[in-house]
């Protein structure tokens, strides 16, 4: 259970360093344009990488369902992606997380 534990942490911490950059870029061209700049995550992939975002959905509408692109996955790649980076850096803390002892840490 610890190693899963980790593993969701480690996740959890990929994902923050994410938005902290996905926040970072977003607030310098922010300061450049001298108004509000939010990059969606579906722009984000599109520059990273146009192939596999492309891929991807092919993948979703073949293997999986044809009608999970457009009501599922199209709304959350429209959202900022500092903003659904730090959702899934704090859902993955959350699954990691390990309740403290009733207790304390100095019970025998």
């Amino acid at each position: 259970m610890r190693i899963l534990r980790f593993v969701f942490h480690a996740v959890s911490a990929l994902a923050l360093l994410a938005a902290i950059i996905a926040g970072t870029l977003d607030s310098i061209q922010s300061v450049s344009a001298s108004s509000v700049v939010l990059t969606s995550l579906g722009n984000a992939w599109l520059n990273l990488d146009p192939e596999s975002l492309a891929l991807s959905e092919i993948y979703a509408e073949t293997y999986i369902s044809p009608d999970l692109w457009r009501p599922f996955v199209a709304p959350v790649l429209a959202q900022p992606a500092f903003a659904v980076f730090l959702a899934l850096a704090f859902l993955f803390w959350m699954a990691g997380y390990e309740k403290p002892r009733f207790a304390g840490r100095f019970s025998a």
